[in-house]
């Protein structure tokens, strides 16, 4: 971290112990979120990497009068200690990032009457009954109606006044009318009057509308609120042009400014039944409602886990035009290094994002490339900027992690080439990553199996090496949505991907991994279709990314035959999918990529 940067963050510290001692508060808690525990945040909504100058996309930082420290999991561990360097701030590393420690940490440091300060619209309501669980045993104060973030962040930037449009019905799949049905049919089951919705994609799938206020996800800031016969979308008004309102209106929706469901919430019949989930609606949301609090997990967030026919459809044409704009970019590269040798981890980030712009219904990136040379590869989560980046020569290990977003689907997808002859150690490692995500890939198992299940399958070929990775293996991902989607996922148990049943329609990353701190990084990434097995209650995954193999870092005497025909009918199939979408001299080039073992 540079001297400047240094400076700011101690300043921030400073400013904020001054108003902490002001307001009587022995601890305040900054987390990365939004009023709708968002994963990735508007500008407006970067507390967290504000008063710390971390930039990962999960973290707290905690403020105490003799301590400041910031708790972020391993996918992070690297960028944090590199960001937080020469400031006060202290790493503690969580090896179960679904563990809040900080809290216990504070509780052990404060004393009976101390006050713990965090915005109300900044923790989920679940979170909440947490804090308030741990600090009421040591008669310590929680204030949820603090913001001393807010209070000293003079130049913050405004929330996205980005405008929004209607997601048709082409794309999507289904209409607004029938989603409101199906969602209601739900509701009727627990005798809801009304259901809250706060997750950002939950709202752009219930009303086929998207923005982008967030960046890389199509989403805008807003909440709804769905009754029985009729419903309510809060935000900014601006948005709301003609065409919108009339695209709701015809669905019995109507447009109020984004604070005003608060009061609206306050305002309900005391007698009302509403359902309402503690993890993605924040505390002051549910503090507001009046009635009876339902509280279960939202209705659309499985509704919309499961694709239907179009939108699966779709995302197979999205994973080929995808897969050609890979093509291009590597072609490029490969092109670069061998005329010029050398390029940028930032430049080849660009080239991705440029081929993909020349697809049709393309929209903008899913996330920040991931393009890690060498030992920033073992940096699970780095992404390069122009200032701050790696040059590439035509040696070592490159780690490629990157996707788009359509009109008609996501994509992401990770690949790791090797720039020169690997050693047999690198084979050996890249080879149990590729063994464990083709028995995922290939697995058959009954209706009910959870992703906490699924997920030792990926990891079996590591573990008996002593081996493992620290993140999950896989998550769900969206329709022209969010690259990272709940529910499913392949996690351990303690999380919500590793609880959720698999059902027919998900579609789910594969991406187990290896990473050595200091040499490289490894992950190879396809997206998977749940679909039906050929056995009566038993569901089975269609590989839906089609992108070749790089079989230069493949130690083929530890595959099995059924490992290596797979591998060769993966390489022919990706030949098929994305070949008449290339140029006649990049198609060349690719049919010598897609060779079998």
């Amino acid at each position: 971290m540079n001297q400047i940067i240094v400076n700011m963050v101690t300043s921030r510290i400073s400013a904020l112990r001054q108003s902490m001692a002001a307001n009587n508060v022995q601890a305040v808690i900054v987390p990365s979120s939004d009023p709708h525990q968002s994963e990735y945040l508007a500008d407006h909504w970067q507390q967290r990497k504000w008063i710390s100058g971390f930039s990962g996309s999960a973290g707290t930082v905690c403020v105490l009068n003799n301590h400041v420290g910031l708790w972020t999991d391993s996918r992070y561990f690297l960028q944090a200690n590199q960001e937080i360097q020469g400031t006060e701030i202290v790493l503690h590393r969580m090896y179960n990032q679904f563990d809040p420690s900080y809290l216990q940490y504070i509780a052990d440091q404060l004393s009976s009457g101390d006050t713990v300060a965090v915005s109300g619209q900044l923790v989920s309501a679940s979170f909440a009954k947490t804090m308030e669980s741990i600090y009421d045993k040591k008669g310590i104060n929680v204030r949820f109606d603090l913001d001393l973030v807010t209070d000293i962040w003079s130049d913050r930037p405004e929330p996205s006044l980005n405008p929004i449009f209607i997601h048709e019905e082409r794309f999507a799949g289904q209409s607004v009318i029938a989603k409101l049905e199906a969602i209601r049919s739900k509701m009727n089951d627990h005798g809801a009057d009304f259901h809250v919705l706060s997750a950002l994609d939950d709202i752009a799938w219930t009303f086929n509308l998207r923005g982008s206020d967030v960046p890389c996800n199509p989403v805008f800031l807003a909440f709804g609120l769905i009754g029985q016969e009729k419903g309510t979308l809060y935000l900014a008004m601006t948005k709301a042009n003609t065409a919108i309102v009339s695209h709701l209106v015809h669905a019995g929706i109507e447009c109020k400014p984004y604070d005003d469901i608060y009061m609206d919430l306050k305002s309900l019949n005391p007698n009302s039944k509403v359902i309402v989930d503690l993890t993605t609606s924040n505390h002051e949301i549910v503090s507001s409602i009046a009635g009876q609090k339902l509280e279960q997990s939202s209705i659309p967030k499985l509704l919309k886990g499961i694709k239907n026919d179009i939108e699966i459809n779709n995302t197979r044409n999205v994973m080929a035009k995808d897969g050609a704009a890979i093509a291009e970019a590597l072609y490029w590269l490969e092109n670069t290094l061998a005329i010029e040798g050398e390029t940028t981890e930032y430049t080849v980030a660009m080239q991705l994002a440029a081929a993909r712009s020349r697809r049709e219904n393309y929209i903008t990136e899913s996330f920040d490339a991931i393009i890690g040379y060498k030992d920033n590869g073992a940096v699970i989560h780095y992404h390069p900027t122009k200032d701050q980046c790696k040059t590439i020569y035509p040696e070592g290990i490159l780690l490629i992690d990157n996707g788009g977003q359509f009109l008609d689907g996501t994509t992401d997808i990770t690949r790791t080439i090797t720039l020169s002859d690997p050693t047999a150690e690198q084979k050996k490692h890249f080879s149990l990553i590729l063994k464990g995500m083709i028995q995922l890939s290939r697995a058959i198992f009954p209706k009910g199996t959870t992703g906490a299940q699924l997920d030792t399958l990926a990891r079996q070929f590591l573990w008996q090496e002593g081996l493992n990775y620290l993140h999950g293996t896989g998550h769900g991902v969206g329709v022209f949505l969010n690259v990272h989607e709940p529910p499913q996922g392949f996690a351990p148990v303690h999380s919500e991907r590793g609880k959720t049943i698999f059902e027919k329609g998900m579609i789910t990353s594969n991406e187990p991994g290896f990473y050595i701190d200091g040499q490289y990084g490894m992950r190879i990434e396809n997206l998977i279709l749940c679909i039906d097995a050929p056995f009566d209650g038993y569901l089975a995954f269609e590989t839906l990314t089609h992108y070749p193999l790089e079989l230069a870092l493949i130690e083929k005497s530890i595959l099995t035959a059924d490992e290596i025909a797979w591998i060769n009918d993966y390489q022919r199939k990706s030949y098929e999918q994305i070949s008449p979408l290339l140029s006649d001299e990049i198609r060349s080039w690719f049919n010598t990529k897609c060779a079998t073992l």
